[in-house]
């Protein structure tokens, strides 16, 4: 398994190597200059030539990578060009956010959504699957601005059992942070539970009609222990991959659902810093979402040895 870890983290260095690449030169093509909405309305040559060589912007572009990747590799991801503070800092503060965000929307989405495909398939062709179809597909079909909104009308307006916005830290009320992230992770849960769902039911009928469960049926064992014991664990192949794919989309891609609550989370930070041309920001948020997701992958791999010791030879 170790040797397995080092050749994914082989791997690893050219596709960080090629994705810092690509986040530099494609916010060189963004429009705007953030050098002159940084100098104000007046735009005083003096100060814009000032703010240019304090940031490096007037050197070479290949100066300028090999600078910013140099730094980056020593934990400096530069400086914000709006708020004056360390990158390394605001990812610091708004990733646990997202990252908590992102736990509790995976654990909803992971207890729904195999739950009913695991159902779904044992009742095939039944009321019962197309009842979880029609469910997953509305899932799936349903914006999550507009399920945010509709919630947050039920149970933070009419019901008044949750909060409609705002985030308290776990360290100062955990009930409260749980109220706070509760509805945003339902939002978010709900449509990843029923892309799991689907998954899960695909590989469950799949491994259901191999010989080896019709084998453990003929011997009399109960069907749950069938289904659950000998089924599900060689249907959790495919489920790993999906789910570990999928929670590194909830890290990057929970933009929307932020918005919607007003979450101090990673999703806002990089809208924010996209509009206010933030470039440091963005470089430095993508280039941590690339290693989430190369971690994410090698989690799999993992996994995969874990669940299914022949790999290992």
């Amino acid at each position: 398994m170790l040797e397995l870890i080092v050749k994914r983290l082989l791997l690893a260095i050219p596709t960080l190597l090629l994705v810092s690449i690509m986040v530099f030169a494609l916010q060189k093509l963004l429009p705007g200059d953030p050098v002159l909405a940084m100098a104000g309305e007046e735009r005083d040559p003096a100060v814009i030539t000032q703010l240019r060589a304090e940031y490096h912007l007037d050197d070479p572009i290949p100066t300028q990578y090999f600078s910013w990747i140099g730094n980056a590799l020593k934990g400096d991801l530069g400086m914000s060009l709006r708020t004056k503070e360390p990158v390394t800092s605001l990812i610091a503060s708004k990733l646990p956010v997202t990252l908590e965000l992102s736990l509790l929307a995976m654990v909803i989405a992971l207890g729904i959504g195999i739950s009913m495909g695991i159902i779904a398939a044992v009742r095939k062709d039944t009321w019962v699957d197309h009842t979880t179809n029609f469910v997953a597909l509305s899932g799936i079909s349903v914006p999550h601005f507009w399920l945010g909104i509709l919630l947050i009308l039920l149970f933070s307006v009419h019901l008044q059992w949750l909060p409609a916005s705002g985030f308290v830290p776990i360290s100062e009320d955990v009930a409260q942070n749980l109220k706070t992230l509760l509805l945003p992770a339902l939002v978010l849960g709900t449509g990843l539970a029923a892309t799991l769902m689907r998954h899960t039911r695909a590989s469950m009928i799949s491994v259901l009609k191999a010989d080896y469960i019709r084998t453990a049926r003929a011997k009399g064992l109960l069907a749950p222990k069938v289904v659950l014991k000998h089924a599900f664990r060689n249907a959790l192949m495919p489920i790993v991959t999906l789910t570990t794919l999928l929670f590194g989309e909830l890290l990057g891609g929970a933009v929307l659902t932020e918005q919607v609550f007003t979450l101090p989370g990673f999703g806002k930070m990089i809208v924010d810093a996209v509009f206010n041309r933030d470039y440091a920001v963005v470089q430095g948020v993508v280039l941590v979402v690339a290693i989430g997701f190369l971690l994410l992958n090698l989690l799999a791999d993992v996994l995969y040895l874990l669940i299914n010791p022949k790999m290992r030879g």
